[in-house]
């Protein structure tokens, strides 16, 4: 019997980062869990995605991660319905920019919960069932390096999601476990995670390179395939990001003129999509 092909969860498959990463896995003979909170929108792309291959690839499972139970019940379910369980992509995410005294508590908390609690315990719960040679991929940001003003409890997350991929990949290597664990720290994406009022993404971000989903779907694969631990997109821009992360003076006398550029960018980003 042949053996059978390998599998992944992506979170936050619905759209954007996570809709790409799972057709980039599909692309390579894989087969892949949609995650998501909409059964409508995982449904829609689950039947795309099977009606272009032979056999059934794409299997959809509504939930949402800051729903622990259900979570904590996931790596079992996709075992049970693929038959194994080779990688995790730990994609969802969301944020709510603005002041962190203009923010709710419970959305500061929703933030934490989504984009760093859910990962620590969606990895743990499918730690025990993931093949030899599998692995864990976090999708990170540029703004766990440099963090952002207007984006506190965000650049929180990210930053502790770095730090926990980091620590668990030299945990399971001093245990033996032939599993790795790796990040990816994209800056700008043109997707729909800006969300709709441009003008609360503080213009820090638009200083550097947009980049495209495709292009860290692509490189989620390759970080899988070189065993790279962490990559940043673009190479340049986490170039910057861990400068201005080792010399904060240097960060701090060189912002303003970033801040300039990005206010620059944002404002011809806002004119092409007004267009």
């Amino acid at each position: 019997m042949a053996p059978l092909a390998r599998v992944a969860i992506v979170t936050g498959a619905s759209g954007g980062i996570g809709e790409a990463i799972a057709r980039e896995f599909i692309k390579r003979g894989l087969r892949v869990a949609l995650v998501a909170r909409s059964a409508a929108k995982l449904s829609a792309l689950a039947e795309e995605l099977n009606r272009s291959s032979a056999a059934e690839v794409a299997v959809p499972f509504p939930l949402d991660v800051t729903d622990r139970a259900a979570l904590s019940a996931l790596a079992q379910s996709v075992k049970d319905s693929f038959g194994r369980l080779d990688f995790v992509v730990n994609n969802a995410g969301v944020n709510r920019r603005g002041p962190v005294t203009e923010r709710s508590a419970e959305e500061l908390v929703e933030i934490i919960e989504t984009n760093l609690v859910a990962p620590v315990c969606l990895s743990r719960a499918a730690l025990p069932l993931l093949e030899r040679g599998g692995a864990i991929i976090n999708v990170a940001s540029l703004a766990g390096k440099v963090p952002i003003s207007d984006e506190a409890a965000y650049s929180a997350s990210k930053t502790g999601l770095r730090a926990f991929a980091r620590a668990l990949d030299i945990e399971l290597a001093e245990h033996g476990r032939d599993i790795r664990v790796h990040t990816i720290c994209p800056g700008p994406v043109d997707t729909g995670f800006f969300g709709q009022d441009l003008s609360l993404v503080p213009d820090l971000v638009f200083s550097q390179p947009m980049s495209q989903a495709i292009d860290v779907a692509a490189a989620v694969f390759e970080l899988v395939e070189s065993g790279e631990q962490e990559r940043d997109i673009p190479a340049l821009s986490g170039k910057l990001a861990t400068l201005s992360y080792l010399s904060p003076r240097l960060f701090t006398a060189i912002r303003p003129w970033f801040t300039r550029l990005g206010a620059r960018n944002k404002a011809r980003f806002m004119a092409r999509r007004r267009s």
